[in-house]
C-alpha cells in the first residue's frame, strides 16, 4: 500500500466515500418507507430485496476503508501528527457526506434509493449477505445472557425457599404508540379470540320464536350463524337490519337470511398488525377464526384489536374485572376461564402467556393432569391454589404475589 501514489490512493478514498454514502442512503430510504407503511395502511411501497445487516455492513466496510486510507496518507507525509489530523478529518467527512447528507437525500426521494438497491447495488449486496447473516449472528449470540428470557413453569411445596425461580422485574413503563403498534406483530388473533364456547351465535336448527328471543336479549350486532354446530358457520348476521322486527316478532326465516353475509375466515397464526390491514382491506368487523384443519376456534372482532392497542395506555390497575374478586387480605380469587393476556394486564403481572391463553390452561399445563381441587402451585413469583373444578376445569383459583 506504502508503494502506491498519492493519486489512485485518493480515487479508492473517493470510491469508498462514494460507496458507503450509497449504502447509507438505501438504508434511511428503507426505513422512510417502512414508517410510511405502518402509518398508512393502504400505501404501496418498493421493498428491499435484501435484508438490512447487508446495507450496514456494506456501508461500515466503506466508511473503515476511508478512515484506514487517510491515516495512512496522513502517516506517510506528517508522521505521527499528520496520522491524528487525518483520521479526525475523514471523520467529520464521513459524518457530512457519508451520513447526513445521505439521509437527507433518502428522505426526499425514498423510492429512487430503494430502486438503485434494487439493481445496481444489488450484487454487492447479495454476495456480501452471508458475512452480513454471520456478524449478526455473533451479536445476537453476545445479547442471549442479558435477553429476558420466557417465564419457567416450575411446581414446589408452597413452603419452599420464595428465592428459587424468582422471574425477572416487572417493567412498569407503558410502551408508546408506536412501539405499541410493531408489538401486534408478534401478537396473534389466537391470543385474543373469543372461544368459540364463549360465541354468541344463532343456530338455525332452533324454532324461529327462540331465535327471536335470543335476538332481542343480544347485546351484540354481528352474530355467527350456523347449523347445529359452529363449526358449520354458513353467514353472519348484521342484527342492525332486523331489529325493527324483533319487538313484534315478525322476524321470518327469509328475512333473517337476507339480513346475512358471507362469513368471513381467519386462520388462527394471523399478526394483528396484519389482521387489522385485512379488516380495512375486506371492509369486515369481525372474523370466524379457524385452526389449519378447519376447525373454528373463535372469533375476532376489530373492536378487540383495537381494545388491545389502547389497553396499552389504559391504566386498567384501577378498572374493576368481573372475573377478578380481590380479598380483604391482598390475595385474589380469579375465575379460571379469564385470559391471561387480560389478567396481566388488569393487575399489572406477568404470568407466562406465550403458552396457554387462560389461566386454567396455564394450571393445567404446569400439573400436566387435571387440576384437583385444594392442590397448590408456585410459578415464578406467583402462587396458585385451586379452589375449585367443574367440567375438568380449575373454575376457581386463589391467586397471590410473594416479595422478592
Amino acid at each position: 500500500m506504502d508503494a502506491l501514489p498519492l493519486g489512485p490512493l485518493l480515487a479508492i478514498m473517493a470510491l469508498a466515500l462514494l460507496w458507503s454514502a450509497l449504502f447509507t442512503a438505501v438504508d434511511a430510504a428503507q426505513q422512510q418507507l417502512n414508517a410510511a407503511r405502518r402509518n398508512d395502511l393502504t400505501g404501496e411501497h418498493p421493498e428491499l430485496a435484501v435484508t438490512p445487516q447487508s446495507l450496514v455492513l456494506c456501508s461500515t466496510l466503506g466508511k473503515l476503508l476511508v478512515l484506514a486510507l487517510a491515516c495512512l496518507l496522513g502517516q506517510r507525509y506528517n508522521g505521527e501528527q499528520g496520522f491524528w489530523l487525518a483520521g479526525v478529518s475523514a471523520a467529520a467527512l464521513l459524518l457530512v457526506l457519508a451520513e447526513y447528507l445521505p439521509r437527507q437525500l433518502a428522505r426526499r426521494n425514498p423510492h429512487t434509493f430503494i430502486t438503485l438497491g434494487n439493481s445496481l447495488l444489488k450484487a454487492p449486496l447479495k454476495l456480501l449477505q452471508p458475512l452480513a447473516w454471520l456478524l449478526d449472528s455473533c451479536a445476537r449470540l453476545l445479547l442471549r445472557p442479558f435477553r429476558v428470557q420466557a417465564h419457567a413453569v416450575s411446581l414446589h411445596e408452597l413452603h419452599e425457599s420464595d428465592a428459587d425461580n424468582e422471574e425477572h422485574p416487572q417493567a412498569e413503563h407503558r410502551l408508546n404508540l408506536p412501539e405499541s403498534l410493531l408489538a401486534l406483530d408478534k401478537v396473534t388473533v389466537n391470543d385474543i379470540l373469543v372461544p368459540r364456547n364463549d360465541v354468541d351465535g344463532i343456530n338455525l336448527d332452533e324454532p324461529i320464536e327462540k331465535i327471536i328471543e335470543q335476538l332481542i336479549i343480544s347485546r351484540h350486532t354481528r352474530l355467527p350463524v350456523y347449523h347445529s354446530d359452529i363449526n358449520q358457520v354458513e353467514a353472519v348476521l348484521n342484527t342492525k337490519l332486523i331489529s325493527h322486527l324483533l319487538p313484534k316478532a315478525e322476524l321470518s326465516r327469509e328475512a333473517l337470511h337476507a339480513a346475512c353475509y358471507d362469513p368471513y375466515f381467519v386462520p388462527e397464526s394471523t399478526p394483528l398488525q396484519m389482521q387489522l390491514l385485512n379488516f380495512h382491506k375486506q371492509q369486515r368487523r369481525l372474523g370466524v377464526v379457524v385452526d389449519e384443519y378447519g376447525e373454528v376456534l373463535g372469533i375476532v372482532t376489530l373492536e378487540d384489536i383495537l381494545e388491545e392497542i389502547v389497553g396499552e395506555f389504559e391504566d386498567e390497575h384501577h378498572q374493576e374485572n368481573p372475573h377478578i374478586h380481590p380479598q380483604a387480605d391482598g390475595r385474589f380469587v380469579i375465575e379460571g376461564a379469564v385470559s391471561i393476556r387480560e389478567l396481566n394486564r388488569s393487575l399489572g403481572w406477568h404470568l407466562p402467556s406465550d403458552g396457554p391463553k387462560t389461566l386454567n390452561g396455564l394450571v393445567t399445563e404446569a400439573l400436566e393432569s387435571i387440576p384437583p381441587s385444594a392442590v397448590c402451585l408456585k410459578i415464578g413469583r406467583y402462587r396458585l391454589e385451586i379452589l375449585e373444578t367443574e367440567d375438568n376445569c380449575a373454575s376457581r383459583i386463589l391467586v397471590w404475589t410473594v416479595p422478592r
